[in-house]
């Protein structure tokens, strides 16, 4: 990205830091990468989904990914939360679009990529509505508003009130599942936190399984399995 003649305080700042460290080093490239941000956030995704998985922020004297991404690279925690997971989307369900580099520059921005992992990992849509949605994002390359004023449609459409409820439970065992997987490696806090959070989830789960043995949802037991 060509430098700017007018740089925000964030980039004075960020490259105020940079100044002081080592141009091979991972810390300089995640900042490198935060600069590019606008255009290359598939980059930075990836750069701060290992720096939280490793945990190397505290080798930089923070105390959390959360305090590293706001005094550091200067992003707002919602925003590193969405980055990390849409990488980790891509990943894990579309790698070969982090492998085409052509296709990098023309892939959707994070809050679309963030959008499609919620419809599919918190299964809020049907696979049909899924694949339905993923070819607006990725195939037709739609702004992000078209992307979730579709998404909202299909989860609004209509729907049976049980169904509603079913979709919602499966939302929060989800949403339980990975607060589970998250607290793990804070001893103490997950220690404290591992009952009621057990206790929420068998709950979520005894309700999940009577809405299905009372009705099954259009086309929603099926995508479950994806």
């Amino acid at each position: 990205m060509p430098e700017s003649s007018q740089k925000t305080p964030a980039e004075q700042h960020i490259e105020e830091i940079m100044r002081e460290l080592d141009p091979a080093s991972v810390r300089y490239r995640v900042l490198n990468s935060a600069r590019r941000f606008k255009s290359s956030w598939v980059e930075l995704g990836e750069e701060l989904h290992k720096i939280s998985r490793q945990h190397l922020y505290r080798d930089w004297g923070y105390v959390c990914f959360e305090e590293y991404c706001s005094r550091e690279v200067r992003i707002r925690k919602a925003t590193a939360r969405k980055l990390t997971r849409a990488y980790d989307y891509l990943a894990r369900k579309e790698p070969q679009l982090l492998r085409d580099e052509p296709r990098l520059s023309a892939l959707p921005d994070y809050r679309t990529v963030d959008l499609l992992r919620q419809a599919q990992q918190e299964q809020q849509v049907t696979g049909e509505q899924y694949q339905a949605l993923r070819d607006t994002a990725l195939e037709q390359a739609r702004s992000h508003p078209t992307v979730l004023k579709q998404f909202r449609q299909m989860t609004a459409a209509d729907r049976d009130p049980r169904e509603q409820r079913v979709l919602h439970g499966k939302a929060a065992l989800s949403a339980v599942k990975r607060l589970l997987g998250s607290l793990e490696p804070l001893g103490d806090l997950a220690d404290a936190y591992a009952e009621p959070l057990g206790e929420l989830h068998d709950l979520l789960e005894r309700e999940l399984r009577t809405a299905s043995a009372t009705e099954q949802p259009k086309g929603q037991h099926n995508s479950a399995s994806q």
